[in-house]
């Protein structure tokens, strides 16, 4: 399961269209909105979180495009600052995703970006505030088969 956060931009033609419900129907996967602005024949912009097996992601943001939906997605960077890190471990009670994690028998403290989906919820947790967050958006290519990773 893989788990990102995109930015829709509804054309206002498609306003009256339940294409987030679809995600769920037809392509099995899990939304949360974030944040909506849409409103009946004006353009829209959904911040969606979208959870599912990567392959019905795709399928579904395809779906979504076919509406003349541009779809971004939210690349949020999240970085571990390892100078002040003091190895307390509040961050790993609160990663979803197992990013960050104790390391046995050593009790360190460890962070795997690969895992991270950018949620950011280790940043505030963070005590000395040694986990950081950049958010950029970049629109996703048509091609671009690996866009979730």
């Amino acid at each position: 399961m893989a788990t990102r956060i995109y930015i829709l931009r509804f054309p206002k033609e498609t306003s009256n269209e339940p294409m987030i419900y679809q995600l769920v129907k037809q392509y099995d996967v899990e939304f949360n909105i974030l944040k909506a602005d849409i409103l009946p024949q004006r353009e829209g912009v959904m911040v969606l979180e979208l959870k599912g097996i990567k392959d019905s992601v795709n399928q579904g943001l395809e779906f979504l495009k076919s509406f003349g939906v541009k779809v971004e997605r939210l690349a949020a960077v999240i970085r571990r600052d390892d100078d002040k890190c003091f190895q307390c471990g509040a961050c790993t009670g609160i990663c979803p995703v197992g990013a960050l994690f104790i390391q046995r028998p050593g009790m360190e403290v460890l962070f795997d970006p690969d895992k991270c989906t950018g949620c950011s919820l280790c940043v505030p947790v963070c005590p000395v505030r040694a986990m950081e967050v950049s958010l950029g958006a970049g629109i996703l290519a048509e091609e671009d088969e690996n866009a979730i990773v």
